[in-house]
């Protein structure tokens, strides 16, 4: 086929991703751009990718769709990178304010509200670039590398993953790999074993982005323990709940195994 393009998320979480198209030599005839969530989604709809990481919310505007690859951005405990963040507690938020870098995030936090909070809070949403300090805001959704820092201006800090496990019983699924149209079967397969070399070479990734890394404290701990790359039975049930709860009212797209 012709070159293959790619769009994924320019965050930590995605490091092994990127780590593993770039540097495993599994892949040859490709190009890559690194975007926040939402931008992946629109250039997979838009035709600009090929094969796009998508925030899983966006997921039901695609007509139809692949999932195409057995590895996610996952969870199945505290994530610490999709956060509310707010300086009340939960039951005195009157507004929260929703980052525009994802709308899975947007989606999961007001499914949150609705069912395991039960908060009924006005929505705000912010332009890009608006979540990255938050300090003159009260409540805010926020999410990626930028939480590192803006954490500790909130006293109030709530987990969304977190959050979803407790209420559901089942991990949660941000983020999968996906293309509008068949690929080859020798294209998927390259496209699986380089994302799975970034994966099992984790310790290098962290050493090959070295100048990109946020302010964790212990970055290879957070891709350890915190973002669960496996795209199982479990996450599937997790994710085909969630879009249960954001598609009551929105019709399932045809999509394929």
């Amino acid at each position: 086929m012709n070159q293959l393009r790619i769009s994924a998320v320019s965050y930590l979480n995605t490091f092994p991703f990127v780590y593993g198209i770039k540097e495993s030599g599994l892949l040859t005839n490709f190009s890559l751009s690194l975007e926040v969530p939402s931008l992946c989604a629109e250039n997979l709809k838009n035709g600009v990718a090929d094969i796009s990481l998508v925030p899983v919310a966006a997921l039901p505007e695609i007509n139809r769709f692949h999932y195409i690859s057995d590895f996610c951005i996952g969870a199945v405990g505290e994530v610490k990178t999709v956060l509310l963040l707010s300086k009340v507690p939960l039951n005195q938020i009157t507004r929260i304010h929703l980052d525009f870098d994802s709308r899975t995030s947007v989606e999961l936090v007001k499914v949150l509200a609705r069912h395991h909070w039960h908060i009924s809070p006005q929505w705000q949403n912010l332009k890009a670039g608006q979540a990255a300090t938050g300090q003159a805001i009260e409540s805010l959704v926020a999410i990626g590398d930028k939480t590192f820092e803006i954490r500790q201006h909130f006293p109030y800090v709530y987990d969304l993953a977190k959050a979803w496990i407790s209420f559901t019983g089942l991990p949660f699924v941000f983020a999968a790999w996906v293309s509008r149209e068949k690929l080859p079967d020798d294209v998927l397969s390259q496209f699986t074993r380089a994302i799975a070399f970034g994966i099992s070479h984790k310790r290098e990734c962290i050493e090959y982005f070295r100048d990109k890394l946020p302010g964790c404290n212990d970055c290879l701990s957070y891709l350890e323990h915190n973002i669960s790359y496996d795209f199982d039975e479990k996450k599937k049930e997790g994710l085909n709940a969630f879009l249960s709860l954001i598609q009551i009212t929105s019709p399932i797209p045809e999509r394929s195994p």
